[in-house]
């Protein structure tokens, strides 16, 4: 089991919201209205792990291993929505995410392939990461950029754990979960799409549409793209590094090499051509 080991690196790590945050160290002059609206749309996104976490339970039932993994999940998922819920009610109270706000974005997702589903995830905390970074990066109080710092640290980890249940998907589904996860992977490392690939703003669910994304859901469904284009300026160059970390680890998952999305691409089609014959 990876649950026991997960949960234990993790402990290690984890900060705490009343002792390991500066709150006294907040400077009102350094805060602006447009960088705490970010905050919200930030908290409320994160609130979406709940309707997540419903969705990885019920998907691998069979899984009681990675399911006790997500308990923990959950817990620092749901407390960066917390602790960016707490920044806004101290200091620009107004702004702080309604109940109603925070329900909006829970909502069941459509069942899908557990492998499909881990890959997806895996890449979204690698990019999380990097925004979270930028994010740090772009604001000018000095709290809210050491809470962005925090984040980033556990989106990181986040994804390698997501990379051990991965290594141990290969090792009992063999080609079945190689070819889901580089699928997956050429999917979240193209811009053909020309908008950020994330599980936030994918559709997950049918009977919902067109609000069948997290970002949809939103008080401003169109936040994320100003977020990302204007404000934290995650350009081109931020968006190769991400697709490059995605290509090396899970290079490192399958044992592969690949320097580009067209090598992915050409793996998945030699994978699938091997499994059909």
């Amino acid at each position: 089991m990876l649950y026991p080991e997960l949960y234990r690196q993790l402990e290690e790590a984890r900060w705490n919201l009343e002792k390991d945050v500066p709150w006294d160290t907040f400077e009102a002059a350094r805060s602006t209205e447009e960088q705490a609206r970010t905050i919200k749309m930030n908290a409320i996104t994160e609130w979406s792990a709940l309707p997540a976490t419903e969705m990885f339970l019920r998907d691998n039932q069979n899984d009681s291993d990675f399911s006790a993994f997500i308990s923990v999940w959950f817990y620092e998922e749901q407390k960066h929505a917390l602790v960016l819920m707490e920044y806004l009610r101290r200091f620009w109270p107004a702004l702080t995410p309604t109940e109603e706000e925070l329900h909006a974005v829970r909502f069941t997702f459509d069942p899908a392939p557990a492998n499909e589903t881990l890959m997806l995830h895996f890449c979204g905390e690698i990019r999380l990461t990097g925004w979270y970074r930028r994010a740090a990066q772009w604001h000018t109080e000095p709290v809210i950029r050491t809470i962005y710092g925090f984040l980033a640290s556990d989106e990181a980890r986040h994804g390698s754990c997501y990379m051990r249940f991965m290594k141990r998907a290969i090792e009992r589904d063999g080609d079945t979960a190689r070819l889901a996860f580089s699928r997956i992977g050429v999917l979240m490392t193209s811009r053909k799409t020309g908008r950020a690939m994330h599980p936030t703003n994918l559709h997950v669910s049918q009977s919902h549409y067109p609000r069948d994304t997290v970002q949809s859901r939103l008080p401003d469904p169109e936040w994320m793209e100003c977020w990302l284009d204007e404000q934290i300026h995650f350009n081109e160059e931020e968006e190769r590094r991400v697709a490059e970390g995605i290509l090396r680890k899970l290079g490192g998952v399958l044992d592969q090499q690949f320097e580009s999305a067209h090598d992915l691409r050409r793996y998945r089609r030699e994978l699938e051509g091997q499994i059909r014959t």
